[in-house]
């Protein structure tokens, strides 16, 4: 967007001197390409390859001194196995840094671990049975962080199998993990620096808290679990002192809270009814608008009088319950005031407990209930079981008290009405547990006296899609509160602060020399079991200092990566220093609240710089059913079974020709994989086997190697120029849009080309590429397949680097032994051909292609097979450009729509009408309520001013001006539709005749025979220029005399003599045979090797048996043979102990055809 700063660094770098000598690789001849092929199969042959030359060093090796490209991976943890949302960021960030490299950068990828943290607790405490804090004490941190050590790399192993097998390039051997002291010490660093520039405190504030990790979340944390779940709803009634038969009725959906409960909440500007019950004449008072909240019916109440809030406040209540009552005697139970009641639900009176909803400590604070600093009232443990406070709840979990709340509060007469409430409820990431909010101490960073600057350094960054930057991240950073940074766990780097018994005197330590220098202590593991007993002799006479008890949120040491990883700033100082910030990074849409944010607070707090340029949001994978991909539910394919299947290349292009690399959502289809396969790579492999195939055959009649080049192959053909100028349009669109980082726009492309070149160049010149129009024009055919196909293929080597080796390694030995490298990664990202650009080549194909496909859809419609000739097409346009342009590809339209005649014409005559429709998202904007009259009035235009609007861009319509794209004109035939197909698009009229003869009805037969026989040669697996004889049978004489009549037809296809089959030799060998229907009339095709056949009466003379010559002559080798005869005109074979010459044509003939 305008908005936007211009991505960085993704510009092609000058490449520097370095040669491909690390990159060559011996010569070796082109290499058959098989008919069939299995790709995963050839991937793993790739990857051990790869292995065999050290791929990925020896690349990294070739680029040094190349400028930098820098790029930052988010650690995953190494507790999980990977899923497709780990596949999906790591092609992305695998496509973008392949692509780097490729443009002459230097991409260091170094790959981390997140190891610390409440994923490797939680699998402890269930494998040991850890109910609470003091299950770990009474083991020892010691031994409990063992424990947690010893599984954090449980599953490496498999993440190392699955990165490898998908071809991602990361260095995984030499990688960094949170738990590494020298991670653990930058950390420190980080925190020391954000400590003394006074934007690190201790607070006590309410928080989303997770019982089963008894630990406090952050709020991004917190927000990323939410399920919808059923929860208990009560209405309760507070009796307002001093008025006798008169309550206050609160609602709550967390009945746990109650017994916490230390006053009541209004809004002082709605109004508040005392409704008198008609059954037990009680008096509830509720706000106006809610109570429907407690009453269904009128009947069921009477309004005795209404009040504003204003006047409920002050006045004050029986407790629910006693345990609070002497603490909260003067200052609590009595009525507040506060905006944020509102009479969107509820009844408008909110309980307040202050330890448990951060509005509720805000409120209390602000008026007096409790005071900053001291212990608010809290009776629920770290576990989230009630305290010996609460004597009747003791010990039990909040959510399992609160039926027998609700049962005590009904036997006390307080409980006006209960039932269950749907809604939506956070939930612990981790542990899938209820979160509640709860008040803890806790250490925060100053996020909100930052914001300003978060939302300046967001501004400076470059976001794909944009909108996420623009609005969801935006928002965010503007809404930015004080980030816990602290957690109350064992397993992490421990919080770097010693501080006095009374907190007056507070040390935060930046590295282990400083440690040692104040505690005189030298360590070197930082984890809690190491540091937790080291003290800090007081320099204020305060004693020892002792560590705080916390650890580090690991969201914290995943921000601190981008330094950590390389232990700045005690090693790489000057790298890293060199490289910050980074060029590009990319995770999924819900860091924008994770991993980006921590990332933008730290990086702002430290430098006052975004640590990022360049940000790629994938959105989330999701079942085939729309559900979240659930292990448990097994509502999805294993990963590893999808690639073995199909190929990791198929997953990739899948994964980044989808939705997801928008930030949309994508439900996963294993269909999908399996149709990039079949819609994709098939057809490029058949095209490079094609390729082979030809080039085999070129030399094979040259006698001598074909040489090919990367340059510009002149050519007088017209599908030559367009398929040079789409491919260098092609690297001209990728150079820019991969500049961008828009993988959305290039894949689409990448792919459109791909089927200009497999469905249009390579089948409208197959009989080019064979050598129809002879050697020199099969020639310069062959060059331009072999120069866009390695263009095409040095393109796509970032998004499928396997297939793209698999080809190029066979098809660098095309090109001169010095431009070959040892791996297609090796080689530069191929520039757009100055020479071939040509938009109006491009524009003029397209053009053809236009009317090609109408042609298909006419056919379609009237179920002609393609294989049917028609009489004509005519095409309708006043743009003679167009006219001209279709004219002068005449013969490629006779050919791809297999039609007799082609006429183009600017004369309409009776044959046109028109008609529109209104262009509603245009018009519906920006006529409202008037566009209903203006469609009608559209539709009924006539022709003459639909053309007076054609001539002249606008036209009054219903007085409203219509111009531009605000109408979308039709042209309709008006002629005899019986055999015309009539086909509009863009200014044209394209009609069809279908109308039927003899002689096409028969030409169309012997197509179809030809594309059985073409079938047949596939299943026999014959390659191109294999020699064969076909014959035939059938009892339909009607057929046989069509093929008869049509045999040259067939033959100039087929390049063989379609013959019958009593002219077939019983010593023939059979290569493949097949009953067929034509027509509804059996056919049976017999395919055969090619033979020489001796002339019985000619070989008379020579004094043997036609029986002894032939065994002679078909003892040779064919070919050799042939060229043989070619070249001298007769052969000679030794018969009975003599040499025999045969003359050709005479003796000698090739193929049954022939014979006379």
């Amino acid at each position: 967007t305008a908005r936007d700063p211009p991505p960085r660094n993704l510009r092609r770098a000058p490449l520097c001197a370095a040669s491909l000598e690390l990159a060559m690789a011996p010569p070796t001849e082109l290499q058959d390409v098989p008919q069939d092929v299995k790709f995963s199969e050839e991937e793993e042959k790739i990857l051990a390859y790869w292995d065999e030359i050290d791929a990925f060093k020896t690349s990294l090796k070739m680029s040094e001194g190349k400028p930098a490209f820098t790029f930052y991976d988010g650690p995953p943890f190494a507790t999980g196995t990977p899923h497709y949302g780990h596949i999906l960021a790591g092609t992305i960030k695998d496509c973008v840094t392949r692509y780097a490299h490729m443009t002459g950068h230097h991409v260091e990828r170094k790959w981390g671990w997140d190891t610390h943290g409440l994923p490797v607790e939680y699998e402890i405490d269930q494998k040991l049975g850890i109910k609470g804090r003091q299950d770990v004490l009474d083991m020892t941190v010691k031994k409990y962080n063992a424990e947690c050590r010893s599984v954090v790399m449980r599953y490496a192993g498999e993440w190392k199998r699955v990165v490898r097998r998908l071809a991602r390039w990361i260095d995984m051997d030499n990688d960094y993990k949170t738990l590494d002291p020298t991670f653990m010490e930058s950390v420190w660093w980080v925190c020391k620096q954000l400590f003394e520039k006074d934007l690190v405190y201790r607070g006590y504030k309410v928080m989303p808290y997770s019982t089963a990790c008894a630990t406090p979340l952050s709020n991004f944390e917190a927000g990323q679990n939410y399920k919808d779940v059923s929860d208990p709803e009560c209405v309760v009634s507070f009796p307002v002192s001093g008025e006798e038969g008169t309550s206050l009725v609160a609602w709550t959906t967390t009945p746990w809270t109650l017994p916490s409960n230390l006053a009541l909440c209004v809004n002082a500007k709605m109004e508040y009814s005392y409704c008198q019950d008609a059954k037990t004449q009680h008096v509830f008072i509720m706000a106006t608008p809610r109570i429907t909240q407690v009453y269904k019916k009128p009947a069921e109440y009477k309004v005795l009088k209404t009040v504003l809030g204003s006047e409920l406040v002050g006045l004050t209540y029986t407790p629910l319950f006693p345990y609070f009552v002497d603490v909260k005697a003067k200052q609590g139970f009595r009525v507040l005031s506060d905006d944020y009641v509102t009479d969107s639900g509820g009844t408008g009176v909110v309980h307040q407990a202050p330890a448990f909803g951060e509005d509720d400590y805000r409120v209390c604070l602000a008026h007096g209930v409790i005071d900053k600093g001291e212990s608010v009232p809290c009776p629920v443990d770290d576990d989230g079981r009630f305290t010996d406070t609460v004597s009747d709840f003791k010990g039990l979990h909040v959510k399992e008290a609160d039926k027998p709340i609700l049962a005590a509060l009904k036997a006390s007469g307080r409980l006006v009405k209960s039932g269950a409430v749907k809604h939506s409820y956070p939930f612990c990431w981790r542990s899938d547990t209820p979160l509640i909010y709860k008040a803890v101490p806790s250490w925060f960073v100053k996020v909100e006296e930052i914001r300003d600057r978060l939302v300046a350094n967001n501004n400076n960054t470059y976001w794909v899609p944009a909108f996420v930057k623009e609005k969801r991240f935006h928002n965010w950073l503007e809404n930015a509160r004080d980030w816990a940074i602290s957690r109350n766990r064992f397993w992490g780097t421990p919080l770097p602060i010693w501080r006095s018994d009374d907190w007056e005197e507070i040390v935060c330590v930046g590295s282990i020399a400083e440690l040692a220098e104040l505690s005189g202590v030298t360590i070197t593991d930082l984890h809690k079991d190491s540091v937790d007993h080291i003290t800090i002799p007081s320099k204020e006479g305060r004693g020892d200092l002792k560590r705080v008890e916390e650890v580090f949120d690991c969201w914290f040491e995943s921000g601190s990566m981008p330094y950590a990883q390389c232990h700045y700033p005690f090693e790489n100082k000057e790298k890293f220093e060199a490289s910050f910030p980074a060029d590009f990074i990319a995770e999924g849409l819900d860091q924008t609240r994770g991993w980006f944010y921590t990332l933008m607070v730290i990086g702002t707090a430290l430098f006052d710089k975004a640590p990022f340029h360049n940000v790629i949001v994938n959105g989330l994978v999701l079942a085939s059913d729309g559900k979240k991909m659930s292990k448990r539910l097994k509502n999805y394919p294993d990963p590893e079974i999808v690639i073995n299947a199909h190929g990791a290349d198929a997953l990739r292009m899948y994964l980044i020709n989808s939705p997801v690399v928008r930030a949309e959502e994508l439900r996963f289809r294993e269909e999908g994989v399996r149709d990039v396969v079949r819609d994709v790579f098939l057809p490029w492999y058949n095209a490079y086997r094609f390729l082979v195939q030809v080039v085999r055959q070129y030399e094979e009649g040259a006698g001598g190697k074909l040489l090919a080049s990367m340059a510009f192959v002149p050519s007088d053909n017209t599908m030559d120029q367009w398929i040079q100028a789409a491919a260098a349009g092609l690297l001209k669109f990728v150079k820019a849009e991969m500049g961008a980082y828009r993988l959305y726009t290039v894949v689409p492309r990448l792919l459109r080309f791909m089927q200009d070149l497999t469905n249009w160049y390579v089948k409208m010149n197959r009989k080019r590429l064979k050598g129809a129009g002879g050697p020199e024009d099969a020639r310069n055919a062959i060059l331009v397949l072999t120069k866009v196909l390695l263009e095409l293929t040095r393109a796509m080597a970032p998004l499928t680097p396997m297939l793209c080796e698999l080809l190029y390694l066979n098809l660098r030995l095309l090109l001169p032994p010095d431009q070959q490298a040892a791996s297609v990664h090796f080689t530069p990202m191929p520039e757009a051909t100055e020479e071939a650009l040509d938009a109006r080549m491009e524009e003029k194909v397209r053009r053809m292609q236009v009317l090609i496909e109408k042609g298909r859809n006419a056919r379609d419609k009237r179920g002609v097979s393609l294989r049917i000739p028609i009489r004509s097409v005519t095409v309708i346009c006043p743009n003679a450009e167009v006219l001209g342009d279709l004219e002068a590809l005449r013969e490629y339209v006779l050919e791809e729509l297999n039609v007799r005649e082609l006429s183009v014409t600017s004369q309409e005559g009776d044959l046109v009408s028109r008609s529109a429709a209104p262009d509603n998202q245009i018009l519906g904007k920006r006529l409202g309520k008037a566009m209903k009259e203006v469609a009608g009035a559209i539709r009924d235009l006539s022709n003459e001013q639909l053309q007076q609007y054609e001539r002249e861009g606008k036209l009054m319509v219903a007085g409203h001006e219509l111009s531009g794209e605000d109408l979308k004109v039709s042209r309709n035939f008006s002629g005899d539709a019986t055999h015309i197909q009539a086909e509009s698009y863009e200014d044209c009229l394209a009609l069809f005749n279908f109308e039927m003869d003899e002689d096409l009805l028969k030409e169309g037969t012997a197509r179809e025979v030809v594309a059985r026989i073409q079938a047949m040669r596939k299943k026999g697996g014959l390659q191109v220029g294999d020699l064969v004889e076909i014959f035939f049978h059938t009892p339909d004489a009607g057929l046989a005399a069509t093929l008869e009549e049509k045999k040259d037809m067939i033959a100039q296809t087929t390049k063989v003599v379609l013959l019958a089959m009593e002219r077939k030799g019983g010593e023939l060998e059979e290569v493949v045979a097949a009953d067929e229907e034509v027509n509804g009339s059996a056919l049976r095709l017999v395919i055969t090797k090619a033979a020489l056949h001796c002339a019985p009466a000619a070989c008379q003379e020579l004094g043997h048996t036609v029986e002894a010559l032939t065994a002679a002559v078909r003892s040779l080798e064919l070919k050799g043979a042939l060229k043989t005869l070619e070249k001298d005109g007769q052969l000679s074979v030794e018969v009975g102990g003599a040499s025999v010459t045969l003359v050709r044509n005479r003796h000698l003939f090739f193929t049954t055809a022939a014979l006379p």
